[in-house]
């Protein structure tokens, strides 16, 4: 039996009537969207005329490919830290943690990620939830899929996105038109793209849906059980505030997003904890801040976070947010 969509009251008839009955551009005849419907026809066996229907309500946006192209990751942490580490922001983040302390305990207890980390994300992402994103989730991943060059990494990864959610609509019986995120595809709380939904979003509070828009509690779960899968060590830090020798070699900086080093080897190359710490894998980190050069030793959890966004300055914020909501801040270590 060829597999489709059963997502609300949206059936194939209706998606075909609102297609009729609308002027608008679509994908239906884009070849590069044809040949992502015959992928899916031929891996899944889909019917095709309910995804020459759905490509046919999905719609250009320009601001999607403007804003692709001036992500904030792109500015200095000075910058970057006026957009996240805010007395509002942290605010939120108390609040956050003291209305939903009992399912944020619970995660923590069963992923061994701190509650703090867990409302960090959630703050960086979307304001704890008060920013989930206004963009149809189909528009911006058709987007990127087919108005971005033909086999660059954005191009890809829209292709492969809208391959996840046409699925996860199908799994969980959601209606494709209706679901909103970000601008790069990014769904709900945490903001998980679909793949890292198909992954990780879990029913966190047993009423069998996954809901990560919605509730809170599956928001919070899902957040965990990601960090806990990519790697988190539970009890462990984050960062580590280091001084850097007047010789200290410049080539260990930033050079990835995995521990690619130890602690003490960095030492021996001139970076230096500035409190104490075992000896453990680490990176070397230089972030240009307000005061100047800050250099860091990122530890294990330091790079689990850049799994969920891959960026150093997106890992400071986390790491600095959850420190400020959970009063826990001692000068570097966290």
């Amino acid at each position: 039996m060829r597999t489709g969509f059963r997502c609300g009251s949206l059936t194939i008839a209706g998606l075909l009537l609102s297609t009729a009955l609308t002027a608008r551009a679509d994908y239906s005849s884009d070849p590069r969207a044809r040949q992502w419907i015959a992928d899916m026809v031929r891996k899944h066996d889909w019917q095709e005329a309910e995804l020459v229907a759905l490509m046919a309500e999905a719609e250009r946006q320009d601001a999607v490919v403007k804003a692709i192209a001036r992500p904030a990751e792109s500015k200095e942490w000075a910058q970057y830290q006026d957009i996240f580490i805010t007395s509002k922001r942290v605010d939120g983040g108390k609040a956050f943690h003291d209305k939903y302390g009992e399912q944020l305990q619970r995660a923590e207890a069963s992923f061994g990620v701190p509650s703090e980390v867990v409302v960090a994300i959630l703050g960086v992402e979307t304001y704890y939830g008060e920013h989930m994103g206004s963009y149809r989730v189909i528009d911006t991943l058709a987007t990127q899929a087919f108005e971005f060059d033909a086999g660059t990494w954005r191009s890809r990864f829209g292709h492969e996105q809208l391959e996840h959610f046409v699925l996860l609509c199908k799994e969980q019986g959601l209606e494709p038109l209706s679901l909103q995120g970000s601008y790069a595809g990014a769904m709900g709380y945490g903001q998980f793209i679909p793949s890292s939904y198909r992954h990780y979003a879990v029913d966190f509070d047993g009423d069998g849906v996954a809901d990560i828009w919605n509730n809170p509690t599956d928001a919070i779960g899902s957040v965990a059980n990601y960090l806990s899968r990519n790697g988190w060590k539970r009890g462990g830090a984050i960062t580590v505030r280091a001084q850097a020798a007047a010789d200290a070699d410049r080539a260990v900086l930033n050079r990835g997003l995995k521990p690619d080093s130890t602690v003490l080897k960095l030492a021996n190359k001139g970076y230096r904890a500035t409190v104490k710490v075992s000896e453990q894998p680490a990176g070397a980190v230089e972030l240009q801040g307000k005061g100047g050069a800050e250099y860091w030793l990122g530890l294990k959890n330091y790079f689990v976070i850049t799994t969920y966004n891959q960026s150093r300055l997106y890992a400071m914020a986390v790491n600095q947010l959850s420190e400020l909501v959970g009063d826990r801040s001692d000068g570097g270590q966290s």
